[in-house]
């Protein structure tokens, strides 16, 4: 086409009005617990859309049952409240119908993987290009702390007096498991990692699962203090940057090595060059991510940030391109064609 025509066109594009924090806090009150891990999440949330290049209006946040899942409330977006587990559900309808949004489920891990166990995996492995957000505080925290399918054995609760019995979930293997396309893990008490996180999980064309380490104040307080606290960080955090090295501890004094294929920790000044592990989020193979995903205290560090992340077609795209195809063979059609048309029967009369 000719630069001239070309240059009006584009300066009839209507420009995306610029944003900040204060354009996705709604006039609501925000009542979680005081102290509870989701203001910061929140925070971090309604910090990161602005810096997304995203029209307001295209942003939909849709949830499921649990603390959590106010967030359709708290964030100044469209938004949609729907029932225990079936989050992923509506959100591939609303991704599927309108592909130009940007859709964020946000669920906890009670909601996704108790009771929306089986939705949350077909929404993975289908590759829809959704964020979903799993906030994990390894407690049931809105019906009043009974033992969640990630609580560790030995947990008491209300549902569990004399201890769990149950292998806790391991959230972001089980999203490997469905094939996400897109696995990341950060925490409530780094907002700047957690913007990170949210920033690369949106720019992911395809599904993009990030597991949170939250905190319930009332109902499991200090859950993750083994791992995030002040007194433990350096050594039980590990975190990942792409083409760097698996290095942690104050001032980076430890690294991660392969022995065979079992993970071990050596010390980082000692080892012989090119024995520390790289960072490949982008690796085929699932050996690599998942040998990642099951690190973790006390032999060794919990790595955040970007586990996983390849390339493969996405669901939605993949429906309309049928969609094309059949028109393009058969034609739009029209709704009296279809009720009137050679695709209607009669029943005779006396059949039941």
């Amino acid at each position: 086409m000719d630069t001239a025509i070309q240059q009006p066109l584009a300066q009839n594009i209507p420009a995306i009005p610029e944003l900040s924090r204060k354009d996705f806090v709604p006039p609501n009150e925000v009542r979680w617990c005081p102290g509870c891990g989701d203001y910061a999440i929140l925070n971090s949330l309604q910090r990161t859309f602005p810096e997304l290049g995203v029209p307001r209006e295209n942003f939909v946040m849709i949830s499921g049952i649990g603390c959590s899942s106010r967030f359709p409330f708290y964030m100044n977006t469209y938004g949609f409240h729907t029932i225990h587990g079936r989050a992923p559900s509506v959100a591939t309808g609303v991704k599927v119908a309108n592909p130009d949004l940007s859709v964020w489920v946000i669920t906890g891990d009670g909601d996704g993987l108790s009771i929306g166990g089986n939705h949350l995996l077909h929404l993975l492995r289908r590759n829809i290009n959704i964020n979903v957000l799993l906030f994990n505080n390894r407690i049931y925290g809105l019906t009043k702390g009974q033992y969640s399918p990630t609580s560790p054995v030995g947990t008491k609760t209300k549902t569990s007096p004399t201890g769990s019995l149950e292998n806790p979930l391991n959230p972001v293997l089980f999203a490997l498991g469905a094939e996400a396309t897109f696995v990341a893990r950060t925490v409530d008490n780094n907002p700047k990692h957690m913007v990170e996180t949210f920033k690369a999980a949106h720019h992911h064309k395809g599904i993009s699962f990030v597991e949170i380490f939250q905190n319930c104040v009332i109902f499991n307080d200090a859950t993750w203090d083994g791992i995030y606290g002040k007194e433990s960080r350096d050594e039980q955090m590990l975190f990942l940057e792409t083409g760097k090295p698996l290095l942690f501890g104050k001032n980076k004094s430890k690294g991660i090595r392969l022995n065979g294929l079992t993970p071990e920790v050596v010390d980082a000044a000692s080892a012989a060059p090119g024995e520390i592990l790289i960072h490949q989020p982008e690796q085929a193979s699932p050996l690599y991510s998942h040998l990642l995903a099951t690190m973790g205290e006390p032999e060794f560090p919990t790595p955040m940030g970007v586990i996983r992340q390849i390339e493969r077609p996405t669901y939605e795209n993949l429906v309309h391109e049928q969609i094309d195809q059949a028109q393009a063979k058969r034609g739009t059609g029209t709704w009296q064609e279809l009720l009137h048309g050679n695709a209607t029967w009669t029943v005779p009369s006396g059949i039941a």
